[in-house]
């Protein structure tokens, strides 16, 4: 199995504070990753840095073989990223938000394709011709999740896929996620939610004051802390430091 993702001592600063304090991680090809910490911990910083839009320190980041600093184009083609605070225009129908976004990927036909594989995979049946403002959301989470993977990314960069929902929406989020893994793409999360980590995540890799204070599956983490769940893991390795 290759790699999705390769992070070799990265860093970053904002003046004189060092947010990312040489990290080193590793995604393989086809699993759903999980990068966790508390706020301020310097997750959404490298969730940035991965996608291209913060210029990397020091240290070298590649996807699927290309550097994101010497090879940004390439990275974008095969990269798809899901912030937190991500929107669509309230006044399009979920509809014509996918055929808009769709323009930016391809023309044609093939914009055309792209556009009615998101509109399947949203799941929003006849409410995708009903204008976003009217949706909960549950709904536009969903419409998001399909904008960022119609295009078939083979890297998906999702920062807090279920925040704010109830527990029905973030089950189906989660399976929407759990889908979109095993049709092949790779996928990154960032969460506060650690159920939906440890039954989502197959590794994971805890951040803390810019560095990586633990790394492993979630079951490894666990035994190695003598803790029953990911929650008391997390609060444990944030309380020592």
């Amino acid at each position: 199995m290759g790699k999705a993702l390769v992070l070799e001592d990265v860093r970053k600063s904002y003046g004189g504070r060092e947010a990312v304090k040489g990290i080193s991680f590793e995604v393989d090809e086809g699993e759903i990753f999980g990068l966790i910490g508390p706020n301020g911990a310097g997750k959404t910083t490298t969730l940035r840095m991965i996608c291209t839009l913060l210029k990397v320190g020091s240290g070298t980041i590649k996807v699927y073989g290309h550097d994101v600093m010497g090879e940004s184009t390439a990275v974008r083609n095969v990269i798809s990223y899901l912030p937190e605070d991500a929107g669509a225009y309230r006044e399009m129908t979920g509809r014509a938000y996918l055929k808009f976004v769709a323009g930016f990927f391809a023309d044609g036909r093939e914009a055309e394709a792209m556009a009615e594989r998101g509109i399947g995979m949203s799941g929003l049946d006849e409410r995708i011709d009903s204008k976003v403002e009217t949706y909960s959301k549950g709904m536009r989470r969903r419409l998001l999740i399909a904008r960022a993977m119609m295009s078939r990314p083979k890297l998906a960069v999702m920062d807090e896929i279920t925040s704010g929902l109830d527990v029905m929406n973030a089950y189906e989020i989660r399976e929407m996620v759990g889908s979109i893994a095993r049709s092949g793409t790779t996928v990154l999360i960032s969460s506060h939610n650690m159920y939906e980590v440890e039954s989502l995540c197959s590794r994971v890799a805890m951040i803390n004051h810019g560095e990586i204070v633990l790394s492993g599956t979630p079951a490894e983490l666990k035994e190695e802390a003598g803790a029953s769940n990911l929650e008391e893991v997390f609060v444990r390795a944030v309380r020592s430091q």
